[in-house]
């Protein structure tokens, strides 16, 4: 139990100074708050301009995919900052201190989930002034915003295998822009995926981040009847079928970035 509380409390510590390092970095802090509110307007009077949907407006049918969109590419960040602490030396020094080995990653991806939620309140906010507005109920609207934080608390810890297994910011910058642009516009985050042309259509419907948007709109009540019924099994019963994207993902790649992480400060 000592050495459980010990690793908490030194997660906490390294979670308090990524943060701290977020609000000190105005290019981090920018990423947070500033590239939401350009997601949400540009993406709402370019694209909502041409796309008409029936039963709904094109912001609410478009906000839980920019919500989804603003969670991948800010999980770069996770990797973006461990490949810098790694040039810098920053885990040499860790690695002298009376402290928790799996403290450096889980603290990293704790600090991340704050960024988030940052993030989220902030496209909210935008998203009601430009017309963006939950018809569920507060519990299902609640349950949304959880399970979109536990995906990005997920994704966090791709992002850091991903950088540990690279190991330098450029390479990493590079990987994880050609990773993060296929999932989210291969998928449903702006258009119905069913009007996708055959192959990319099948590759949109099981993309997981297809289904956490599908799963966002159902529980925040952005969904017509009027629109066609999702044909793929994933975007059928989209809400348990993300949570087991998530749980998934913590499955492999928590081991896997532990492992690389070991493997980076033995050397």
């Amino acid at each position: 139990m000592n050495t459980l509380r010990l690793a908490v409390a030194d997660g906490v510590t390294i979670a308090k100074r990524n943060a701290l390092k977020i609000r000190r970095a105005p290019d981090l802090l920018g990423g947070v708050v500033i590239l939401p509110i350009v997601f949400v307007l540009l993406f709402t009077y370019v694209f909502g301009s041409m796309i008409s949907l029936p039963g709904m407006s094109y912001a609410e049918y478009m906000l839980p995919g920019i919500f989804v969109l603003t969670i991948v590419t800010s999980a770069q960040i996770t990797g973006y900052t461990l490949t810098m602490d790694l040039q810098k030396g920053i885990f040499d020094r860790f690695r002298t201190l009376p402290m928790s080995p799996s403290a450096v990653l889980t603290g990293q991806t704790a600090s991340d989930v704050i960024m988030n939620l940052i993030s989220m309140v902030t496209m909210a906010l935008v998203g009601l002034l430009v017309g963006w507005r939950i018809h569920s109920s507060p519990l299902e609207a609640a349950l949304g915003f959880l399970m979109l934080l536990f995906f990005a608390y997920a994704f966090s810890w791709v992002t850091a295998t991903v950088a540990l297994a690279l190991r330098t910011p450029e390479v990493f910058n590079n990987i994880a822009t050609l990773m993060s642009f296929p999932l989210v516009f291969l998928s449903n985050a702006f258009v119905d995926s069913a009007r996708l042309p055959g192959p990319l259509k099948v590759v949109a419907d099981w993309n997981p981040v297809s289904t956490l948007i599908q799963a966002a709109r159902e529980l925040f009540g952005n969904t017509s009847p009027a629109l066609p019924v999702p044909s793929a099994w994933p975007l059928r019963h989209a809400v348990p079928v993300s949570l087991l994207w998530s749980v998934v993902l913590l499955v492999v790649f928590v081991p896997l970035a532990t492992r690389l992480y070991k493997r980076a400060v033995s050397q």
